[in-house]
């Protein structure tokens, strides 16, 4: 009988052949976080740093059948879940997994792309509502998706923790609303917890376009840290400071010639040995 176990994250998302963000970026961070990480294809896009020429879908039994032989051998501790964009998509992921033992999960609702063009359809997003997001443990919309979900124009931080109530409403237990895209020196994210109870976590926000598959780095930051044993409020607190210190690490690298990544891998044994009090 072995001794040692890994902590376990599954991540359902897409490809980037890129290697900034989706799979690719999820698989980077549960592994510099000390997690085992598994994934689920669900689309194969043709991008690069410059952003995505083509989608290539995978079907719908494929991403099924991948869930399916994974959650009955390599069990995960916590699953990261990223763009879905589709409602058969959203149905099948929710319909799969409520076969097996929940599992803690981290949904990015990615939505929204960098020109603030819609990426997913109004079935696609009603779906998200009804079964994805109750079904997730925390959800990470950034600025313009939360504007999306609460359908209220979010600019401002009180703007923000209006959105949050709203988007209770819809049944999230927990939300994480990044504040990436705020106009300023500092950067504001609010943790809105099951209680209802504001989190401010506050960051200096760093000067350079190298933060392509930041939004995929933190979820999976989070739910690694969640994989760790770690509780929620310290995930989300440890997960950002992954974040912080991944962008700043790779702030002066030249990576492609559009949006280049985040350095993954800076070292950060110290952050994973921090306790959050």
């Amino acid at each position: 009988m072995k001794k040692n176990k890994y902590p376990i994250v599954m991540t359902i998302a897409g490809f980037d052949g890129s290697g900034g963000a989706g799979i690719q970026a999820d698989i980077k961070t549960a592994s510099a976080l000390g997690c085992f990480s598994t994934s689920v294809l669900t689309a194969l896009p043709i991008q690069n740093t410059q952003g995505v020429r083509k989608i290539y879908p995978v079907s719908i039994e494929a991403v099924k059948d991948q869930i399916a032989s994974l959650m009955e051998d390599v069990v995960p501790d916590a699953i990261k879940i990223g763009m879905v964009h589709t409602s058969e998509l959203v149905e099948t992921i929710v319909s799969t997994l409520a076969n097996y033992k929940k599992v803690p999960i981290v949904f990015d609702p990615v939505m929204v792309a960098t020109s603030g063009h819609r990426l997913i359809e109004e079935e696609t997003l009603q779906a998200i509502i009804k079964l994805l997001i109750p079904l997730a443990d925390l959800i990470t919309p950034n600025m313009d998706e939360s504007a999306v979900l609460a359908k209220t124009k979010v600019k401002t931080l009180a703007q923000m923790k209006a959105a949050g109530m709203d988007m209770k409403a819809l049944g999230c237990k927990n939300i994480l609303l990044k504040g990436g895209h705020q106009e300023s020196t500092t950067i504001t994210s609010l943790l809105v917890d099951e209680a209802c109870r504001y989190h401010a976590f506050e960051f200096k926000k760093i000067d350079t376009d190298n933060t392509h598959g930041s939004g995929c780095t933190l979820s999976s930051a989070i739910a690694s840290f969640i994989a760790r044993g770690k509780g929620l409020h310290e995930a989300v607190a440890l997960g950002q400071q992954y974040v912080f210190n991944a962008i700043e690490n790779g702030a002066d690298v030249q990576t492609g010639a559009g949006n280049g990544p985040l350095n993954h891998f800076f070292d950060p044994h110290q952050l994973i040995k921090r306790e959050i009090v």
